[in-house]
């Protein structure tokens, strides 16, 4: 049995960190202070996704019909897709009438020209309502796992441990708290995986960057697994593993790069990675294996949070009106006026 524990905080005050994900390593580091050696040994922290509290509509690969205002509770997990409806960055399962583009943008704070992400989103209302303006929270979700065969003495870990993390910088000053919303126990091996069973092809989209080299202390380099297709129009042409050149690559018609940093003691390690939210081919032989081996990530620094992948039929359209909007520009093409 393979578990992970799905956890949503709620952001409590200003963040000084990554503005696009509160990273595993951060998680990982203040949660390591408040748990004995064996879990800390054991425990491996996801990226913590940004979401604000907002009413969505689950896209049609989802198993509920249904979900609410997100920001209560924790969806549902029945199915393998399931498990990514909160970790697209984009946030796809916002309904649409919400402002996506506002929701995909921070609201900054100054603090003595020091800038932070402010834990509440303010957006102005019509003349005709009662206030003139409404307030979103903003939320992050995570999952933790463990390392080996031991999940069931370091999982769950209790909320009351959970509650008050800080992540980021200045928490000396009380920024960064995160307070447990709610948690919940999801078994890897009791999902449905019925729509990749089903597919003929498939593609894997990188939720969090891959690391392939790394300054970090006992830590191998990677070059990009040879089960990734990077030959097709959507990914890239071709990936070298040349360590010298990895801390330093420029963009080209290679897969698309990040320098990121890893902290641990105060020591700050330089780390190179192929960025996330790419989609590459799939040219392994296991997709259902290698779909329960993304969740708990794969590669360097996977532990905090590096290297989860998703694994998608390669007929998905992660935009889901533009197929639509598509066949209305083909058809105005053929009609020779506008759709």
């Amino acid at each position: 049995m393979t578990r992970i524990q799905q956890v949503l905080f709620e952001l409590e005050t200003g963040y000084l960190g990554h503005p696009y994900y509160v990273t595993g390593n951060a998680i990982y580091q203040a949660l390591a202070q408040r748990v004995d050696e064996q879990t800390r040994r054991e425990l491996c922290v996801s990226h913590g996704v940004f979401l604000p509290k907002e009413y969505g509509t689950p896209p049609s690969w989802h198993s509920q019909s249904s979900l609410g205002k997100v920001g209560l509770s924790l969806p549902a997990v029945e199915t393998y897709d399931d498990l990514f409806l909160l970790r697209d960055a984009a946030q796809r399962w916002l309904k649409s009438s919400r402002p996506r583009d506002a929701h995909n943008a921070h609201p900054v704070q100054s603090h003595g020209g020091r800038l932070a992400f402010d834990s509440v989103a303010w957006f102005g209302r019509p003349p005709e309502m009662q206030t003139s303006k409404r307030s979103v929270r903003w939320f992050v979700q995570c999952y933790l796992s463990t390392t080996g065969s031991h999940s069931k003495s370091v999982l769950p870990v209790a909320d009351e441990t959970l509650d008050g993390l800080q992540v980021g910088g200045a928490r000396n000053y009380g920024f960064g708290r995160l307070s447990v919303v709610d948690s919940q126990l999801v078994d890897l091996e009791a999902l449905d995986y019925e729509r990749i069973a089903a597919a003929d092809e498939y593609a894997l989209e990188l939720v969090s960057p891959f690391v392939v080299a790394t300054d970090y202390p006992g830590a191998d380099d990677q070059s990009v697994p040879w089960w990734w297709d990077v030959s097709g129009p959507d990914s890239a042409s071709r990936v070298e593993s040349d360590r010298d050149s990895e801390l330093d690559r420029s963009s080209g018609s290679e897969l698309r790069r990040r320098s990121e940093q890893l902290v641990d003691d105060r020591e700050v390690y330089e780390l190179a990675t192929v960025d996330h939210g790419q989609i590459v081919g799939y040219d392994g032989s296991d997709p259902i294996g290698t779909a329960k081996n993304g969740v708990s990530r794969v590669g360097t620094h996977s532990r905090f949070g590096f290297g989860e992948l998703r694994v998608r039929p390669a007929s998905d359209d992660r935009i889901p009106d533009r197929a639509e909007q598509m066949h209305g520009v083909e058809k105005a093409d053929v009609l020779g006026g506008e759709a």
